[in-house]
């Protein structure tokens, strides 16, 4: 049976079965690492160069939109002129892109064979974040922010996953470490789809100081372990949060969880005995998403939300 969830008031934590208030200092976890998650492949990074592609039509139709300038873009004559691309690719060249018509071999050849649907582009390097930048526009961006931290994920298709997800579950923005994790790729972009193009990715020396940084600024930490006690729907997510979900193979590492004030579980009934990184990403980012929705449907339904409303509607009206 999940131990009971938690509650913040003033500064302490309240064991809700219980009702005593526990130390008023942040939980802190000594457990050993997680087991391996054996349904997942260790792969290499992308390497990372002073340029770089992103291929694939959603991956262009946003980057045409956003702000990201694009060096180059190749392109099959039949898709330029599609009424989706053809005034984007205008504009690009206005802008100084260079356009190349080619035929499908040659993008097959510049892609080294991936998945580019008929149109690829060279662009600089992803331009990450400081930390405290990415917090300053989080905070700028909800009363109570959710960004996720991603320990160790080496699969650029898992972080394109977690950033494609997060993105559409309404977080706000993402922190990797530097070293032995997989960057912002081509394949990343691939795989998130367009969302890079509005969702914030900070790169930081050490994570752990960095969720520390992320304490001091008033977010909760919350860790995602296979083992851990509380279940993700016992737990309150109302409050500023960090969401860390661990490395393919070896979960969170000892020190992230050292760092956590709560780490939560996913409540599983099969045989299966552990979870893709950015499956259990996707799950625990919908139930945030869930909870907070009710929240707000709660608020606007009860006697004074619904008079706000009317007063709104008539401020409207006039």
């Amino acid at each position: 049976m999940p131990a009971p969830g938690f509650t913040k008031a003033k500064g302490k934590i309240r064991n809700q079965a219980s009702g005593r208030d526990q130390s008023s200092h942040r939980r802190k976890f000594d457990r050993t690492p997680r087991s391996p998650e054996t349904s997942e492949t260790h792969v290499i990074p992308d390497t990372e160069s002073d340029t770089d592609l992103i291929y694939g039509r959603h991956s262009l139709l946003a980057a045409l939109e956003g702000d990201r300038y694009l060096n180059r873009i190749w392109v099959l004559p039949k898709l330029r002129y599609d009424s989706r691309f053809h005034s984007l690719l205008s504009q690009a060249k206005a802008d100084g892109t260079v356009i190349d018509e080619v035929d499908y071999r040659r993008l097959d050849q510049i892609t080294h064979h991936a998945n580019h649907q008929g149109i690829a582009a060279q662009v600089a390097p992803y331009e990450y974040l400081e930390l405290a930048e990415l917090i300053e526009k989080a905070k700028a961006a909800s009363e109570h922010p959710v960004l996720v931290a991603a320990d160790g994920i080496t699969d650029p298709h898992n972080l394109g996953a977690i950033i494609r997800t997060a993105e559409a579950m309404g977080a706000q923005g993402l922190l990797i470490p530097q070293r032995r994790a997989v960057g912002v790729t081509s394949t990343v972009v691939k795989v998130a789809a367009g969302a890079l193009e509005s969702f914030p990715v900070a790169r930081v020396v050490n994570l752990s100081r960095a969720l520390e940084e992320l304490k001091s600024a008033g977010f909760w930490i919350y860790g995602m372990a296979a083992e851990a006690s509380q279940s993700i729907d016992t737990v309150h997510f109302d409050s500023s949060a960090v969401l860390v979900v661990g490395s393919e193979g070896e979960g969170l590492n000892l020190l992230t969880q050292r760092c956590c004030d709560v780490l939560v579980s996913i409540p599983m009934q099969g045989k299966t005995p552990s979870l893709n990184a950015s499956v259990s990403a996707g799950m625990v980012l919908y139930e945030v998403s869930r909870q907070r929705r009710s929240q707000t449907l709660r608020l606007e339904n009860s006697p004074k939300g619904a008079l706000q409303n009317q007063v709104q509607h008539s401020i409207n009206k006039v």
